[in-house]
């Protein structure tokens, strides 16, 4: 029996994937094969790394920190991003709120990063390894317009989530038969439309005319990857885990009361499925 644990992304949102992989923790429910876009494996590591809360105290102490992300950091030259790329993947994780690299290094569990490959416009993934930088989830985390593309062995890279939201083909590829899935939209959520900053994006990347493409149809790929995970879901293949409300909860909310409510959304959901989950990791069925 092979377990996967994947994680959708969602900026802010993913937080309540923190929520549940903290209930995972506290169970002893860890997983073969971690993967996922964006936000969800960049706090999906702290799990890998078995860090109870670690993901949770990065986004409650430092999102809404000015060194964290904004317009300023953007617009600065060295870094052109929204996010400070230097005080995110390497301030925090090797100084402020230390991450656990010898657990990383120790584990069995295979974790990887879900990206873009904007020159083909396909999904790659970037196996997680002790980088005291994380480029890997820099990669991941590149949102178009707000990132530059992430140079990663010889090919340029952005946000995983836009080839690939939830990327659980990927976990059943490496031949999981249990497969957990945490998304950060409600069970009835679809995209309506177009999201216009993508849309407008796809301008800036037309030189790359597979993921232009990409962020034109990015509500009905995204809405298709859905089907497609609850058809999985009645085969019995996933069990998906869903919020039940994030309705008025921004993709960059910084209040970090609003990010607590998130996060205990996720682990009061987790609780309250955690006899099912452990049957459907154990027999296969929920």
């Amino acid at each position: 029996m092979k377990t996967a644990l994947v994680l959708e992304g969602g900026a802010s949102r993913a937080l309540f994937g923190v929520g549940v992989t903290d209930v995972l923790l506290q169970n002893g429910i860890y997983a073969d094969v971690v993967v996922g876009s964006s936000a969800g494996i960049a706090n999906g590591v702290s799990y890998v790394s078995k860090q109870y809360g670690r993901a949770k105290e990065v986004a409650v102490r430092y999102t809404s920190d000015k060194r964290y992300m904004g317009l300023p950091h953007l617009l600065d030259r060295s870094n052109r991003s929204l996010y400070n790329i230097p005080f995110v993947f390497e301030d925090i994780p090797n100084q402020l709120i230390p991450y656990d690299y010898d657990t990383l290094a120790a584990t069995d569990c295979k974790a990887y990063a879900c990206v873009t490959n904007i020159a083909t416009g396909k999904a790659e993934y970037l196996p997680i390894t002790v980088d005291r930088s994380w480029k890997a989830l820099v990669a991941t985390c590149a949102l178009p317009l707000l990132f530059q593309p992430v140079e990663y062995g010889g090919k340029l890279y952005m946000d995983g989530g836009i080839a690939q939201s939830v990327p659980v083909d990927f976990a059943l590829e490496q031949g999981c038969d249990r497969v957990l899935c945490v998304l950060t939209r409600e069970r009835n959520y679809r995209k309506k439309d177009r999201e216009a900053m993508l849309t407008a994006s796809a301008l800036l990347y037309r030189k790359y005319p597979a993921f232009a493409e990409l962020l034109k149809q990015r509500n009905i790929l995204y809405n298709q990857a859905r089907e497609h995970l609850f058809d999985l879901e009645r085969k019995g293949k996933v069990m998906l885990i869903t919020p039940e409300d994030t309705h008025g909860f921004s993709r960059t909310e910084k209040d970090p009361e609003r990010l607590q409510q998130i996060w205990a959304q996720g682990e009061r959901i987790a609780k309250a499925q955690l006899d099912q989950i452990q049957t459907y990791l154990n027999q296969g069925a929920f």
